[in-house]
């Protein structure tokens, strides 16, 4: 099923929407809406996958992207979108709002990187301004942890969504020290040689992305949503024993057209490179996954808990992997 007869994908700038509608009837009325807090990149294509996998078997989907994860997050509390993307633990803690997580997706692996003409290491960012994805995001959290690690204090941290636009940014001088992922860390060897330094980032293990939804939605939607992550689980697999499946499938689904050649042509190494540092979990993820967040969590200052006392089903809803393990 490619794009132009199937999934929807929208990108969405508070109450503006952009969409490329399909032409066609659905299977059903009520397509799952997922929402994410970034645009659209390669990154998002073995989700994009799944979706489509999703479709093929009954269930319809929608793709909205967001101008941050706060929307995204607030999108799945009013009922705009019915699944959001992320992981929003500060904010679950917090509200106590009736959200569970319910796949985990990624994990973090994301590179610190500064000019080296302008700074030399952590130390040099001591009140210095910083750029990362989104409030509340893994990256946030990573830049939070290394203030306390390196007893050092930002001037400013700015939130710029999407990696490749950091990146961009990098190369074109107007910030200087950012966090993005492993394809545009690469991207910025190839395009700035010695100008940009990794900066050392150890001992972090916590999830970077993960599904999540409403309370009423897991139960209501529990057959579709069980669906949709046998799917996940499927396409996270294909793509750990072949990572190169993922530009097949691209041109199968034709998705993201859009996406300039060089862009494109990044699919398959960022994959494989993702692949390689073991980013995509494939079990869906387990209680002792919450802990683990949770202790990333509070070292880096953005809750106050601990994470031996918290009852993970406080923060995560297993049912649907469960099922969905049980049906593979």
């Amino acid at each position: 099923m490619s794009l132009s007869r199937g999934l929807i994908l929208k990108a969405t700038t508070g109450a503006a929407a952009l969409a490329m509608m399909a032409t066609g009837a659905w299977a059903q009325s009520d397509p799952l809406r997922v929402g994410l807090g970034d645009i659209a990149s390669v990154e998002s294509l073995n989700l994009l996958i799944a979706m489509e996998r999703t479709e093929e078997r009954g269930v319809p989907m929608e793709m909205t992207f967001f101008n941050s994860e706060d929307v995204a997050v607030q999108a799945a509390l009013s009922g705009e979108v019915e699944i959001g993307v992320g992981a929003p633990y500060a904010f679950m803690a917090n509200s106590q709002a009736p959200l569970r997580m319910f796949y985990r997706m990624s994990t973090l692996l994301f590179f610190p990187v500064v000019n080296s003409e302008v700074y030399s290491g952590w130390e040099d960012l001591d009140g210095e301004e910083v750029t990362v994805h989104s409030r509340g995001s893994g990256t946030e959290a990573l830049m939070r942890l290394m203030e306390r690690v390196h007893d050092i204090e930002y001037s400013n941290m700015s939130y710029v969504p999407g990696s490749e636009v950091r990146a961009g940014a990098m190369l074109q001088g107007t910030i200087n020290a950012s966090i993005v992922d492993a394809t545009n860390f690469r991207l910025l060897q190839e395009k700035g040689g010695e100008k940009f330094m990794r900066l050392p980032l150890e001992g972090v293990n916590a999830t970077d992305e993960a599904l999540y939804a409403s309370a009423e939605t897991l139960e209501a939607r529990a057959d579709d949503i069980q669906i949709f992550v046998e799917e996940l689980l499927r396409t996270w697999k294909e793509i750990e024993e072949n990572p190169a499946i993922v530009g097949e499938l691209r041109e199968q689904y034709n998705l993201l057209p859009d996406l300039p050649e060089d862009v494109a042509r990044e699919a398959v190494p960022y994959f494989t490179e993702a692949t390689e540092n073991g980013i995509y979990p494939l079990d869906g993820g387990e209680p002792q996954d919450a802990r683990d967040d949770i202790a990333f969590l509070s070292a880096a200052g953005q809750v106050e808990m601990d994470p031996e006392e918290i009852d993970p089903t406080d923060f995560w809803d297993f049912t649907a992997l469960d099922a969905a393990k049980t049906a593979q």
